[in-house]
């Protein structure tokens, strides 16, 4: 389902200027990306969203508008118009790189009409506790769309096309999640707060034929106009997961090709990753929530952490080909949702982690790349003015290593609770070998083997500048400083 040694980028960030400057962005960026070794993009959400022209895109309004009509507010998306994403498509697939469009089926906001309807109260934090009597609500469930009309799709959605909600006109104040009339929650979802089905606006009832059909409709209409190689499903946890496997089998058989498919099941409980895998019969790949979680914990925790645990309860050790592995994303970085910012010292570790492996597809963060720079308010309500580096050049002569270097056998040495190392032996196509060290505590060295006797290698972090040449046997002494990774690959002849 992955490709040899790909990578993938997600090309955006929570706070990307709302400016609809990232389609343009991106195909003015494809040629560089591909020479550096990034085989795959997954794009933010292109549809418009309830905010218009400055929604991040899972605020979902109109998956049939990409930006092409004037709804909420604008004609562009946050990320530009209609014509420059299809041209950044297009820029990109030219160049060699494979375009992953952002799926979100969980929910929809920015209904058009309210509606009456009944419903049941359950308590936000225990959906399997009512909190009141069946009653009359009036909420946003009607959708019209009155800019697009009946293009594309002639479907209009109401309160039946949905099985929950979080809004009562009647009842504004009261917190609670609302059980539409004749609905129940999903099943095959996650089991946080008794049933995590409802996450936020109108949530699609997946028992209802209209939407289940309306949502394969669009796929097919998605893939016959944008010509995208895969999907990155949102929120996966929070919908029926045997849906997801029904909708792709859908488009892979309308398509007559490979459809890749990555979901979000943001969990770092790494069994509630493989029920959702056996679910699904493996025919979708997951971010590895729980190893970002490790690399946090590694981040906080200097050299306490035991780096001899950090692939331990996580989908790359146990299931590694169907783990995208990952460092940080949009709802990791600071300010957000699940904010859990891996530290910026522990960056380039957890990079060579995923980057320089035998397992797992690894997925680049855009700021994590370019760095990013943004203002936005923190649970307390303070305003934080946010900086985070760019890793840029150590990413990619870690990507130059993969391209060049990592074939063949692994060698892992990972024996010392602050400093280990693996060896990739190469094959006979990219011979040579590659050594990695890395250290969370002080300066460390691991004897290592690499195949290669009597061969001299340098650093290509240039952390260390001297070289180091392995002995008859092919083994060598490869060091790294403290706090820091080092990856050794053979000094080319002058």
């Amino acid at each position: 389902m992955t490709e040899t040694n790909g990578v993938m980028m997600q090309y955006f960030h929570w706070y990307n200027p709302g400016d609809g400057s990232l389609w343009k962005q991106l195909a003015e960026s494809a040629t560089d990306l591909a020479k550096v070794g990034v085989t795959s993009v997954w794009l933010p959400p292109a549809y418009k969203g309830t905010g218009g022209g400055m929604d991040v895109g899972y605020g979902v309004y109109d998956l049939f508008d990409l930006g092409e009509f004037d709804q909420k507010g604008s004609i562009r998306t946050k990320y530009g118009t209609k014509d420059e994403y299809l041209h950044a498509i297009k820029t990109a697939q030219k160049a060699g790189i494979r375009i992953y469009a952002d799926a979100v089926f969980n929910h929809k906001l920015g209904a058009d009409e309210e509606e009456e309807t009944q419903a049941t109260p359950f308590h936000p934090d225990d959906r399997n506790a009512t909190i009141g009597e069946y009653q009359t609500i009036k909420a946003w469930t009607h959708f019209t769309f009155p800019g697009r009309g009946d293009k594309y799709s002639s479907m209009k959605w109401h309160w039946w096309h949905f099985d929950a909600i979080d809004y009562n006109a009647y009842n504004a104040e009261e917190n609670a999640i609302y059980l539409l009339k004749g609905k129940e929650f999903d099943r095959n979802i996650d089991l946080e707060k008794g049933n995590f089905d409802y996450l936020m606006g109108c949530d699609l009832d997946m028992q209802n034929p209209e939407v289940t059909g309306e949502l394969k409709y669009w796929g097919e209409w998605y893939l016959d106009t944008t010509g995208v190689d895969g999907f990155r499903f949102d929120a996966v946890k929070h919908v029926s997961a045997d849906f997801f496997q029904e909708w792709l089998e859908h488009v892979r058989n309308y398509a007559q090709r490979e459809i890749f498919a990555v979901g979000e099941y943001w969990s770092y409980e790494v069994e509630a990753l493989h029920h959702f895998i056996t679910v699904t019969d493996g025919k979708v790949t997951l971010f590895d929530a729980p190893l970002h979680h490790n690399f946090y914990i590694a981040s906080k925790s200097g050299n306490d952490y035991d780096l001899r645990q950090i692939f331990d309860n996580t989908l790359v050790q146990q299931q590694p080909a169907l783990a995208v592995t990952l460092v940080d994303n949009h709802d990791s970085q600071p300010l957000q949702s699940l904010e859990s910012v891996v530290e910026a010292w522990f960056k380039p570790l957890a990079y060579a982690l995923i980057l320089l492996r035998r397992e797992g597809y690894p997925c680049i963060f855009y700021a994590d790349y370019y760095g990013a720079h943004y203002k936005d308010h923190g649970n307390d309500g303070n305003e934080y003015e946010i900086w985070l580096d760019s890793h840029q050049w150590i990413i990619d002569k870690f990507l130059f290593a993969r391209q060049t270097y990592a074939y063949g056998e692994q060698y892992d040495y990972f024996d010392h609770a602050n400093t280990i190392g693996w060896t990739r032996l190469g094959d006979e196509e990219h011979p040579g070998g590659m050594a990695v060290v890395l250290s969370n505590g002080s300066e460390g060295s691991k004897y290592m083997e690499v195949g290669q006797p009597n061969r001299t290698y340098i650093d290509i972090t240039e952390n260390i500048t001297e070289p180091i040449t392995t002995n008859e046997e092919g083994w060598g002494e490869f060091r790294c400083n403290s706090g820091s990774v080092s990856v050794w690959v053979p000094q080319e002849s002058p």
